[in-house]
């Protein structure tokens, strides 16, 4: 009885027209795509207003940088080459863990790490409308299409360069499944050559001793962030053969974690450095050639202790 009643309510209402019902569309006019509200097409601008990147330089500074300094007690070399930088900067880095972003933002001067937006990939933190507000608002981060190149991602960042802000960006693209450097892409050389922005590249090691890409334990350890010379695109060079030094520059850094700062100069200078890349063999065969991270705590460290994660 309830339900044939409501059924002959619904039934005037089905018959009703606009504004009780949806308004109809003209046959001869092409509907434009429904607009979307996650991934690329995410709007981040409301996380640069004054009210959410103060609440988020107070979570910042006084809850994301003790918490990873606790957890990767990271060592930082080359500081000073952020300040032969000419602001706003690119700053490519490595990527090897969840724990990359908060730790390269936890190390930065202070008026550089509230300046900063970082690039993240839109199908990973922006599918869902609670990722893109919470990374939006947490990290500062804005969606940009890894697997294509996409007009609306590139607009914006070059925009917010433009704009005075920094960015973070990793060129790879993705997590490293094995702590080993990924070919590089283009989007940090594109966005440098198209805005004249330096480019200073980053190596981190031992995040992916911590927290791997493949499995959700967390582990305490020891990090080390490499900061190198600022790179500027040269006259006529383009993006591709741009990003080719990046990667070079990235790979020196590598090898430097691996030896020291004259061993892997002298490597770069006579074209010999070690493929950051790794070994093209087996899993188990790459991950025995990557050998012992020097930058971790695990032999040394008695009270190391491990967490179960939820991330994916």
């Amino acid at each position: 009885m309830h339900g044939s009643s409501l059924r002959r309510l619904r039934a005037p209402l089905g018959r009703a027209r606009f504004p009780w019902a949806a308004p109809t569309w003209p046959t001869g006019v092409e509907r434009p795509a429904p607009e979307r509200g996650v991934g690329v097409d995410y709007d981040t601008e409301w996380a640069r207003r004054y009210p959410a990147r103060l609440a988020r330089a107070v979570v910042l500074d006084n809850l994301t940088r003790p918490l990873a300094h606790a957890v990767a007690a990271p060592a930082v070399v080359g500081e000073e080459m952020l300040e032969l930088a000419e602001h706003p900067m690119i700053l490519a880095a490595n990527h090897a863990s969840h724990l990359d972003t908060p730790l390269l933002l936890s190390v930065l001067p202070l008026p550089l790490r509230h300046r900063t937006v970082v690039a993240a990939a839109a199908d990973h933190f922006f599918d869902r409308r609670w990722k893109a507000h919470l990374w939006a608002g947490a990290l500062n981060a804005i969606p940009i299409e890894r697997h294509r190149v996409n007009r609306r991602s590139a607009d914006m960042a070059a925009q917010l360069l433009e704009d005075g802000w920094n960015l973070v960006i990793f060129p790879e693209g993705g997590r490293s499944p094995d702590g080993w450097l990924q070919p590089f892409r283009g989007g940090a050389a594109y966005l440098a050559v198209r805005t004249g922005r330096p480019v200073v590249p980053v190596h981190l090691s031992g995040t992916w001793r911590l927290l791997p890409k493949e499995t959700r334990r967390l582990q305490r350890g020891r990090t080390t962030v490499r900061f190198g010379p600022p790179l500027h695109p040269g006259p006529g060079e383009d993006a591709r053969r741009f990003g080719a030094r990046i990667e070079k520059a990235v790979a020196t850094m590598a090898d430097e974690s691996g030896s020291d700062w004259w061993t892997a100069r002298r490597r770069a200078a006579a074209g010999v450095t070690p493929p950051a890349t790794g070994p093209a063999a087996s899993p188990w065969r790459r991950a025995w050639a990557l050998g012992p991270d020097p930058a971790s705590a695990e032999d040394e460290d008695p009270g190391r202790w491990a967490v179960r994660v939820g991330w994916r």
